[in-house]
């Protein structure tokens, strides 16, 4: 009688769905990324980065060291080396129909990075990254300059972290 009725079956099902999700839950291993210094925050500590060409590629290698090292500094017995180019561009989006200049515009900051143990030159992890920032053209010239400036730099940060991101992972599974 309990099938019957449909309410049994229903409940049933809610039942065995329970189950197959705490199932697959069993195998999940849930830790944390930057646990322990001798795990993947000290493997990011003892990384050393490829010298800027220029500004853009600065500004993301100082965030990088911040990033990998807490603000300590760049690392002196490097294990790993971070091989980075840096690209920076700047678009207008919003043109002024009247006047034909761009009133907001886009930057782009891209990075072509490869990480390498310094040792034997095995890569551990590479890719292409970039980060998008928005920015708002003043008609003043120097003003233009700066708030392109400023974009360049959060552009950077994000980017910084991007990459930070993808070389923690690399190094927590190895």
């Amino acid at each position: 009688m309990l099938l019957s009725d449909g309410t049994g079956l229903s409940r049933l099902a809610k039942v065995l769905a329970g189950v197959a999700l705490i199932g697959a839950l069993a195998g999940c291993q849930v830790r944390p990324l930057y646990s322990t210094p001798s795990g993947t925050e000290g493997k990011l500590a003892s990384i050393s980065l490829s010298e800027a060409g220029d500004r853009v590629e600065q500004q993301v290698r100082n965030d990088l060291i911040f990033l990998f090292t807490g603000g300590a500094g760049e690392a002196q017995n490097a294990v790993y080396h971070l091989e980075m180019d840096v690209t920076s561009k700047t678009v207008g989006v919003l043109n002024d129909v009247r006047t034909d200049t761009a009133r907001s515009g886009r930057v782009t900051v891209t990075a072509d990075y490869n990480l390498t143990k310094s040792d034997s030159g095995e890569t551990i992890a590479s890719g292409k990254r970039s980060a998008v920032a928005m920015v708002d053209f003043p008609s003043q010239e120097f003003a233009k300059l700066r708030a392109i400036r400023d974009a360049e730099n959060r552009g950077a940060r994000e980017l910084a972290e991007l990459i930070r991101a993808d070389v923690a992972s690399a190094l927590a599974r190895r």
